[in-house]
């Protein structure tokens, strides 16, 4: 539902989107996905929606109508170009190859061509499998490791950082939701900016956009606040 949200938001502004991986779950629905939204600003603008968000329904499954409550992370980094200072030294990372899965008889699905790279010092892990040749699975899996590295190293340091200067947006805690979508009242809610709104049918087919736009305000106003402290 939310690779949904955000492929519709992306759709709407007509910004193109790269599947890099989709791991599916043993009963129904996504369990992982992997994607980038290439746009001008697309890591500053969706950087917002990092951390942890809660959908509440009624379970279509439960035969009784029963309140379903469930948990999804949100991870954000920016893609790097291969230009950007980031090394990966090659004897720190482990190769794995493996057969694509998923729904279909896609000729992904007919030879080991899947790629999944593990950083060992840190146990960062990127995968693609959408590719058809092992070499392009690679290619991509190397550049989300590099963009994942980066973000580390970038929260690392910032937790270093003044926390009168850290942004109350940015460092939300992961562990506790930033956002609810409540479905038996047509709710959003974002937990950190206070915004509210009742048509999470519109936002979940795409309509994102004012409610990104409440959290980077909110964030360009708590870094400006810490400026002035």
């Amino acid at each position: 539902m939310l690779m949904r949200m955000y492929t519709r938001w992306a759709e709407q502004h007509k910004y193109p989107v790269e599947v890099f991986e989709t791991s599916y779950a043993e009963e129904a629905g996504l369990k992982s996905a992997t994607f980038a939204i290439h746009a001008p600003y697309a890591y500053g603008t969706l950087s917002v929606d990092a951390g942890t968000h809660r959908l509440v329904r009624i379970s279509p499954f439960d035969n009784q109508g029963r309140r379903q409550t469930s948990f999804a992370a949100v991870e954000v980094v920016p893609v790097l170009e291969q230009t950007d200072e980031i090394e990966v030294d090659e004897n720190e990372i482990r190769t794995d190859v493996f057969r694509s899965g998923g729904p279909g008889g896609q000729s992904v699905n007919t030879t080991d061509s899947a790629v999944r790279i593990t950083h060992v010092p840190t146990g960062i892990v990127a995968s693609c499998q959408n590719e058809k040749s092992q070499l392009q699975n690679k290619e991509s899996a190397m550049r989300i490791l590099r963009a994942r590295l980066l973000a580390a190293a970038q929260e690392s340091a910032d937790a270093e950082a003044s926390e009168a200067r850290r942004s109350q947006v940015r460092t939300v805690d992961r562990s506790e939701r930033i956002r609810t979508y409540n479905y038996p009242e047509n709710r959003i809610s974002d937990h950190r900016t206070g915004y509210k709104s009742y048509n999470l049918d519109q936002v979940l087919d795409g309509d994102l956009q004012p409610v990104l736009d409440s959290c980077i305000e909110a964030d360009l106003a708590a870094r400006l606040d810490a400026l002035e402290d």
